[in-house]
């Protein structure tokens, strides 16, 4: 049975702060009601990911990201055919055209949180302000959770 939102974190667990991602998702697994939330990780998105979409209400894709300003941003996603297209590694934009491309229809709502990370070694442990950062991020995910409905997440974005 497919639940309503999917929440999918990626990253490798291995490389320090891109470890962000799926530990969002751990936090999310021990924390909260998973009734009409299914959660995925991975290293990386990939072509295959779009089928993922599928039957979805709303969609949250989960990064670390050396570019996030802030402690971590919030915004939607729009199906876009960037660079990462034809690669092995995918963008969230890309994920959403190849859902586009194959089922001839518009995704579901698709959001993406990007949180600050610093180091990506590999090898290396998580760093403190990504520990704080995610602590952060956990606690405005829950809060998304708690009124998991379009409007609520837009609001958000602003």
């Amino acid at each position: 049975m497919i639940k309503p939102i999917l929440i999918f974190g990626y990253g490798n667990l291995s490389r320090g702060d891109d470890a962000l991602g799926p530990l969002l998702i751990n936090h999310i697994e021990s924390h909260c009601d998973l009734t009409e939330i299914d959660i995925l990780t991975d290293f990386q998105l990939q072509i295959e990911h779009a089928l993922d979409l599928e039957h979805r209400s709303l969609v949250l894709f989960v990064d670390a990201s050396v570019a996030c300003i802030n402690t971590f941003d919030f915004s939607q996603l729009s199906a876009a055919r960037d660079k990462s297209y034809t690669t092995h590694a995918m963008s969230p934009a890309a994920v959403l055209a190849v859902y586009v491309s194959i089922k001839k229809q518009t995704p579901p709502p698709c959001f993406l949180m990007s949180i600050k990370a610093e180091s990506m070694e590999l090898g290396a442990d998580l760093g403190k302000s990504a520990e704080n950062n995610l602590q952060q991020a956990c606690l405005f995910v829950k809060q998304l959770l708690q009124e998991p409905t379009l409007n609520h997440w837009l609001q958000q974005t602003a």
